[in-house]
């Protein structure tokens, strides 16, 4: 697919010039790491969640706290401990003697870009009490329902490894996340840099680099932009035919629901855009997809035994399908 053989529909400099802004932020302090930034920034535009996983000490918490501070918005970070009620997080009715009645007081769930720190620690019930929030934008309460204001976006961290005290995210829960990002060690070269700059570094508070690039006003701009961007017709049945291959795959037990085929459009658009361009290819499907799919299809437990990834499986997918060109 040529570029030239499309006229520029959108204008998309605006765009451009604030995600290049936000990533030399986040690089001045983040080595590395440029898909994972790429991808919170993609998720970001295609308004969707994201769950960070990976290994203690590679940045994940440090990367989503730059990323909030580069957006002039109201974050919120919330610690999930395995006695961690629903009210914690969202809020609780209390009374008040002067009016004689009962007034609701907002949770830290309340805000525009929050931050679940070790998201797989609080029990089932906590967990549940996500499941309106992030699908449908607002919490019922009392039977009263909050509306959350635009944009809002769930950050969570989740440790692969450490099983003490963790608690398996139910499927409706992943399924509500668009991207399950994988944060990977350092190469060598990039351990020897961020040794270097935290050896070189004058003050312990990293945070005091990042000044807010965008406006919560900007990114809803955007992301209307990114919703107007062409996508041709074969590129969505490619991306149907995909999901069709994850329900009638051989090594998985559960594949892709149709949400997963909306998630990988809405990525697919982000990602052109932040790439300078306004209608989507089939390198951007490939590309959003792994991520959109890792932590909703579910490998059989032979599988799962041999050692297989989901993105090996994804990978083989492609393979199978022939790629629009």
């Amino acid at each position: 697919m040529e570029q030239d053989f499309f006229e520029q529909r959108t204008d998309l400099s605006q765009l451009n010039e604030a995600v290049n802004l936000i990533k030399t932020t986040l690089g001045k302090i983040i080595v590395g790491q440029q898909d994972t930034i790429e991808l919170l920034i993609t998720g970001l535009l295609a308004d969707g969640h994201m769950l960070i996983e990976g290994v203690p000490g590679i940045a994940k918490t440090l990367t989503a706290k730059l990323l909030a501070k580069s957006i002039d918005a109201q974050f919120s970070r919330i610690q999930f401990t395995p006695d961690l009620m629903p009210s914690d997080v969202l809020g609780t009715s209390i009374f008040n003697p002067k009016t004689a009645d009962f007034e609701f007081k907002k949770g830290p769930i309340f805000g525009n870009i929050i931050l679940i720190d070790e998201i797989n620690r609080a029990p089932a019930k906590t967990q549940a009490a996500l499941f309106e929030v992030m699908e449908e934008r607002q919490i019922t309460i009392d039977g009263h329902s909050f509306k959350m204001e635009e944009p809002f976006v769930v950050l969570a961290t989740q440790n692969p490894v450490d099983q003490e005290g963790t608690y398996r995210l139910p499927e409706a829960q992943l399924d509500r996340f668009l991207f399950k990002i994988e944060v990977k060690y350092p190469t060598l070269e990039e351990e020897i840099a961020i040794i270097t700059q935290q050896h070189q570094q004058k003050t312990t508070d990293q945070l005091v680099e990042v000044s807010a690039v965008l406006s919560s006003q900007q990114i809803i701009e955007m992301r209307k932009q990114i919703r107007n961007l062409h996508v041709e017709p074969r590129l969505l049945e490619f991306t149907a035919k995909v999901i069709q291959e994850t329900r009638k795959n051989s090594s998985l037990y559960l594949g892709g629901s149709p949400r997963a085929s909306l998630a990988i459009v809405n990525a697919s658009k982000a990602i052109a855009a932040i790439n300078g361009r306004d209608f989507v290819t089939p390198e951007d499907i490939i590309r959003v997809t792994p991520s959109v799919l890792r932590h909703r299809i579910m490998l059989t437990p032979e599988k799962e035994m041999e050692g297989i990834s989901p993105d090996e499986v994804v990978a083989q997918i492609f393979q199978k399908i022939e790629i629009p060109r």
